[in-house]
């Protein structure tokens, strides 16, 4: 892919090749860093490599269920603990129909709400969870896809955007202990609709 730098008025701005000032990341009451710093800017590059699944559907991760959807439903369905996880829930929610946010039919949007308000009440019931963060990132995958990120009580470290870094550092939970969180989810789920665990042997 023959790829050229960005370029827009907003692009010209931008030292490029250069280390930003990081100290914006240290203040504030919603850090949870000491200490940044940052790599170099690096260019930026267009067109962009596609995304998985533009190219090749069967390539992507959200459009079959598998072992580790642990709730789906006909519109909907939710995978969760394909990695260790040190927060008490990560988990992800996609529709079984493969579309991007911007061309999403109108069924599967309508249901969207009243499905967060779902797993949100349903990761609640998780011991030791006081909130639910719902985030969204499509880079990786052009098939529509949410994160929900269970914050533990009293962390007051992870509240906001900081949450999903501290997944990555905080202790992985045992085996027994992650499997228990993903049942409480799937069933809570599933008793308003939907089936929990769909494609486990």
């Amino acid at each position: 892919m023959d790829q050229q730098p960005a370029d827009s008025p907003y692009h010209r701005t931008l030292p490029i090749g250069e280390r930003l000032d990081a100290s914006p990341l240290l203040e504030g009451p919603l850090t949870s860093f000491e200490d940044v710093r940052l790599l170099p800017l690096a260019p930026m590059l267009v067109p962009e490599e596609p995304r998985r699944g533009v190219e090749d559907r069967s390539a992507c991760p959200h459009c079959t269920l598998g072992r580790h959807t642990i709730w789906a439903d006909d519109t909907w369905h939710v995978t969760a603990g394909w990695t260790r996880m040190g927060l008490p829930y990560v988990g992800g929610l996609a529709p079984n129909e493969h579309c991007r946010l911007d061309d999403a039919p109108p069924h599967v949007l309508a249901t969207l709400g009243p499905l967060l308000q779902r797993l949100s009440r349903a990761v609640k019931q998780v011991p030791g969870v006081a909130r639910v963060h719902f985030s969204r990132w499509g880079d990786g995958s052009e098939h529509f896809h949410l994160w929900a990120l269970a914050r533990p009580a009293g962390m007051m470290q992870g509240r906001g955007a900081m949450l999903a870094f501290w997944d990555d550092v905080l202790p992985a939970m045992t085996p027994e202990m992650q499997e228990e969180h993903l049942r409480i989810v799937a069933e809570a789920l599933a008793a308003d609709g939907g089936a929990a665990y769909p494609a486990r042997d």
